[in-house]
This record gives C-alpha cells, structure tokens and sequence, in this order.
C-alpha cells in the first residue's frame, strides 16, 4: 500500500454501497446537512468521500472512495440530484468533525506495484464474466449482455468487475474495494464468478432437462 497524500475530506457515509474507482454513483442529496455539505464541497474541489455505512453494527468503513461531482442538479426545495465519478481510494486515519456532516483526514490508497503478468488472470475473470452474464440470460430469457467498453487493463478490470456484479460479488465488494493487490483482487473475482458461474450452469442443465420433460 502506498499512501501518496494526506488532506481533509468532508465524508458521505451511504448504507451498504461501496463505490470504486471509474465507477459513476447518481446520488439524491436531501438531508440538511448533506446539502450544506453539496455547496461547500461545489466551492472548492468537487470532491467528497464515500465509505459505506453498516446499518447492522452502525458503523462506518475506515476504507472508501473519493466521488467527483460531474453534474449537479439542484431543484427549488434545495435538494440536488447528483452525478459523481469514483476516483481515488482513501483510508480513514482521524475525524476531524462529526457536524454538520462527517469531515476526516485521510490518505490516498494505491494499489502495490506488481511485475507479475496479469493479462493471463484478467483473461480468466473476463471469460468467467461473460459465462456468468450469458448462463444468467438464458436462464432469465432476457438479452442481458456486457458493454462494449469494458475494461482491458488488469486493475481497472478489477475495479469495474467490483463495482458492477451483484451476487456473490456485492456480498465481497467491501473486502476487494480494500485489497491492495490487483492480483488479489482479480483472483479473489474469478474464484466469485467461477463458483457462480458452476451453480447456474447446473440450474441451466436443470431447467432444459425439465423442458425436455414437458415438451
């Protein structure tokens, strides 16, 4: 891990959403002290800190995300609809106030420099990814499918894959927003979407054997 700076950074803690880098979060900002939170941070750099916030134990990740605010939208009542970007991870190292909002000292996290080739593993996630998003259409019979886009670079790979899948993924996405290894995050998603990717085809064998059985 490597912590590049140090700086304050007013926190918006959101439950059980964990926000990555690259990821867009549209964002409804109602709360009073949430709105003052918009305009001071509208007047500065347009940054603020999301971490997730666990509603069972109340408390909050000392890992989150740094969202950049890309459009704001505000209506007549005050409230702004909201559209931020992830950029960079941060840790939580101190509050320096908790009102009106949550505003603490931070320090950016970066992932450990690597020599390893990941090209191999992040081909694996990508093919895992594909099988489990094309058993889980067939199964639906709907015509769900990735983007265009998605990510080629081992890292941002990882981070999409993190911040888009629900499952078995979304249950883990606290634990990969907080690894430090681009190698461990990506072997932690393929063992994820590997292991879904054995139960849905075995519910696909099932649902074709009972077709067969009706037709």
């Amino acid at each position: 891990m490597t912590d590049l700076a140090v700086r304050e950074l007013p926190l918006f803690p959101l439950p059980d959403v964990v926000l990555f880098p690259q990821e867009v979060l549209p964002l409804h900002i109602f709360e009073h002290r949430y709105r003052m939170m918009l305009r001071t941070v509208l007047e500065s750099d347009r940054r603020f800190g999301v971490v997730r916030w666990d509603p069972e134990t109340k408390s909050m990740a000392q890992i989150g995300c740094c969202a950049e605010i890309l459009q704001c939208q505000t209506e007549v009542d005050d409230r702004s609809n909201i559209v931020t970007l992830g950029q960079q991870r941060f840790r939580v190292l101190d509050i320096v106030r908790e009102a009106p909002y949550i505003v603490a000292m931070v320090a950016w996290v970066e992932d450990e420099a690597c020599d390893e080739d990941l090209n191999p593993l992040a081909g694996d996630v990508q093919k895992a990814l594909r099988d489990v998003v094309d058993l889980s259409a067939k199964l639906l019979g709907n015509g769900t499918s990735l983007p265009d886009d998605l990510p080629d670079l081992p890292r941002e790979l990882s981070y999409w894959v993190g911040g888009h899948l629900g499952g078995a993924v979304a249950d883990h996405q606290q634990q990969l927003l907080e690894l430090t290894s681009t190698s461990e995050r990506l072997q932690l998603e393929f063992d994820l979407l590997d292991h879904t990717r054995r139960q849905l085809a075995a519910r696909t064998v099932l649902q074709d054997t009972f077709k067969d059985l009706d037709s």
